[in-house]
């Protein structure tokens, strides 16, 4: 089995993911990893992000693991443990350049299809029921409030250090920016797919969230 899980930055998608993952003992993969990794790459060769053919021919070629681990997934670029790497805030930046590119997409694309082939997985970002496994057999969409996903963004962030001189409104302003890029960019824009369910996050614990797909996956549970 197939389970994909899309929606927009902050709608919990990526931890609920990794929950639903761990309680159906399928493998979680977080496309979104595999993203900022090419973008750590590139920034690690001084490749700029928006020179296409540049970092399309470093996404054809680095090896990228993923890893369960006891607090989450590893990520292990061309056999380095990047995964600390990646959560600062350039890498993000970096990482929304480059899933904005058709050639690196459709790169990821392939890659992200031979993961899911081995089958039984959850795979969470933002075209995986539309593009990447449009067959997949359970398909969930989550979204929220963009104001209450700029507030989780900004407690993430606390959290890590990395909110100092950031006001939560900017962080707001970025959340509703990157949802306009992606879901209007040319090639795989963020939407939900026809046969998805849509749940909305916004006054849900992940708990609720967690319980209501499983519930959908397993009726009987």
């Amino acid at each position: 089995m197939i389970i994909a899980i899309d929606g927009p930055a902050g709608s919990g998608k990526s931890t609920i993911a990794k929950i639903v993952a761990e309680k159906l003992n399928f493998r979680y993969i977080d496309t979104g990893s595999m993203y900022r990794s090419v973008a750590w790459k590139s920034l690690q060769k001084n490749t700029a992000l928006k020179d296409e053919d540049a970092v399309a021919d470093i996404a054809s070629k680095v090896q990228i693991e993923l890893v369960p681990g006891n607090n989450g997934q590893l990520v292990f670029v061309d056999g380095k443990n990047i995964t600390d790497q990646l959560k600062v805030e350039e890498i993000s930046r970096g990482a929304a350049i480059v899933a904005a590119q058709p050639m690196i997409r459709k790169i990821m694309t392939t890659k992200q299809r031979k993961l899911g082939k081995q089958g039984n997985v959850v795979m969470d970002g933002r075209d995986i029921g539309t593009v990447v496994f449009p067959q997949a057999e359970k398909k969930f969409f989550l979204d929220a409030d963009p104001k209450e996903r700029g507030r989780r963004r900004f407690i993430e962030l606390k959290e890590k250090d990395q909110a100092k001189n950031t006001d939560l409104s900017i962080i707001i302003e970025q959340i509703v920016q990157r949802d306009h890029e992606d879901r209007n960019r040319k090639i795989a824009p963020l939407k939900q797919a026809k046969d998805a369910m849509l749940i909305d996050t916004t006054f849900l614990s992940i708990d609720q969230v967690v319980k209501e797909i499983i519930k959908t996956i397993n009726p009987s549970s």
